[in-house]
């Protein structure tokens, strides 16, 4: 996908986030008090109407409908700098301010996680980051027997420099001899591998299911293709994980009736929301030359601090019960998100 589709998706996904969120906080331009709403011919007593909510004065000219691009696309009604701080620093009082009624300052759990994914996947796509299985095409004879004469040289070649690196007496000349001994050891492998090569083993899998193992055989002739509908298929059903997470969270709280199914929801649909927008300043991170170890270090710890947090201060609880919490919803995370990649496996196949 191009630069242009990418941004496409971010241009959508952001309309499409604006197009369930609420309006709230917007006068019109007239006073339209003494006008009918012209969607359900209610009397207007103000600038909205009280029955349907459309506001009073409409726009019929061109220049209304960049406004609403730009309006969708960059303001998100100016909640969006309510709403990320208390995502990132107090998800709990954000969850909760929101569950008890607070909906006007904020965005809402289900605009915002739209909005994060359709961004997510629109920098992926932006940077070309994909998944690809190489090809495994048979070497030649000739390329094989020059592999095969190459081997000993490489060989005695390694263990020269190895030993060159052994008798270096500064750090700068062992750090540049280990270097080349890291280039020479991998030309030793990639010289093996030639000459070592197999083919992959033909699949003997039969479920019995017709059109599973259909799926199953065409994955085999073609896997960069499964690949491609599955993560077609991961942007497509990302919603799918809320579904999938809320009884996880409501099993934590079974037994305490204060707490309805619809909190689970908004606590689980905030916590994706938090968890994509993270992928997506790690990745641009990444991008900008952010070593990778402290990368992987913020993805291990970043979550689960996040998580702790957003229990605490949603569920008002105690520190030891958000942590035994917390350790039985990482169990449940991971279970998740197994059925979820079972799903997109499953379609990706079949589909």
């Amino acid at each position: 996908m191009t630069g242009v589709e990418a941004t496409g998706d971010l241009v959508t996904g952001a309309l499409l986030a604006g197009a369930i969120e609420r309006t709230s906080g917007t006068r019109s331009y007239d006073d339209a008090s003494h006008a009918l709403c012209l969607n359900c011919g209610t009397a207007l007593l103000g600038d909205y109407c009280h029955r349907c909510g459309q506001p009073g004065h409409v726009h019929r000219s061109l220049s209304a409908i960049w406004h609403d691009l730009a309006h969708g696309v960059l303001h998100f009604e100016g909640k969006i700098w309510n709403t990320l701080p208390l995502l990132a620093w107090r998800p709990g009082e954000l969850t909760r301010r929101f569950i008890h009624g607070e909906r006007a300052r904020f965005i809402s759990p289900m605009a915002l996680f739209l909005f994060s994914v359709f961004l997510m996947f629109a920098l992926f796509s932006a940077i070309g980051a994909h998944m690809e299985v190489p090809e495994n095409t048979a070497p030649t004879e000739v390329a094989q027997a020059a592999a095969r004469a190459k081997i000993p040289q490489a060989k005695a070649e390694l263990e020269r420099l190895k030993a060159l690196r052994a008798a270096a007496t500064t750090p700068e000349e062992r750090e540049r001899l280990s270097s080349r001994v890291e280039k020479a050891r991998e030309e030793v492998v990639g010289l093996s591998e030639i000459t070592g090569w197999k083919a992959w083993q033909e699949s003997k899998l039969q479920t019995g299911w017709a059109r599973l193992d259909a799926g199953l055989a065409k994955a085999k002739e073609n896997p960069n293709l499964v690949l491609y509908k599955l993560q077609s298929s991961a942007y497509k059903f990302s919603w799918a994980l809320i579904p999938i997470s809320t009884p996880f969270v409501w099993l934590l709280f079974a037994w305490k009736r204060r707490f309805k199914v619809y909190d689970h929801a908004v606590f689980v649909t905030y916590s994706l929301s938090f968890m994509s927008l993270m992928v997506i300043a790690l990745t641009i991170l990444g991008e900008i030359g952010m070593p990778d170890d402290v990368i992987a270090m913020a993805a291990l710890l970043i979550p689960p601090i996040h998580m702790y947090r957003q229990l605490r201060g949603a569920y008002g609880i105690g520190r030891f019960s958000a942590l035994v919490r917390l350790a039985a919803l990482l169990i449940f995370a991971f279970w998740a998100l197994s059925a979820y990649f079972f799903l997109l496996i499953v379609m990706g196949v079949l589909g």
